[in-house]
């Protein structure tokens, strides 16, 4: 297995990279043709997540995020912002049990933009999760899609 890690300071316009990279690393990796613009949203979703996240809580350390080969194309996005408020954030946009007006009322425009990110994941990856972080703040998203046979 190869991995390569990315490292960008929270600047949306870092994002971009990271999404030329998930293309660039996913083709090598043999992922099929078919799915990798849709690894370019993820990992573009993924990382304005991150970005978002870390705006919000005013944190400047950098996002990380690797790329693994092998029978599946794993893509692992690493912030540093408070987990319990971002998990929370995640949660609540992604539970079919919130009712518009109330979620309004009770969560910050920045929570909002963080859970969509993970709502519009998805639906673009068939396996995601979003974990607090054990050794530091922070949450880690970690994507997988089928490799190609090689």
């Amino acid at each position: 297995m190869r991995t390569v890690r990315l490292a960008f300071s929270p600047t949306p316009a870092h994002v971009r990279t990271a999404r030329l990279v998930a293309v660039a690393t996913a083709r090598n990796a043999g992922v099929a043709e078919s799915l990798l613009d849709e690894i370019r949203l993820a990992v573009g979703e993924a990382c304005s997540r991150a970005v978002s996240l870390h705006v919000q809580h005013k944190r400047s350390e950098l996002v990380e995020v690797e790329f693994t080969d092998g029978p599946r194309f794993e893509v692992v996005v690493r912030d540093s912002a408070p987990a319990d408020q971002a998990l929370h954030a995640d949660l609540a946009v992604s539970s079919p049990f919130v009712a518009g007006p109330a979620f309004a009322e009770t969560e910050s425009e920045e929570e909002v933009a963080a859970g969509v990110g993970l709502a519009l994941l998805t639906g673009l990856v068939d396996d995601v999760t979003v974990t607090a972080a054990e050794d530091r703040d922070g949450t880690i998203v970690h994507m997988t899609w089928v490799s190609a046979a090689r």
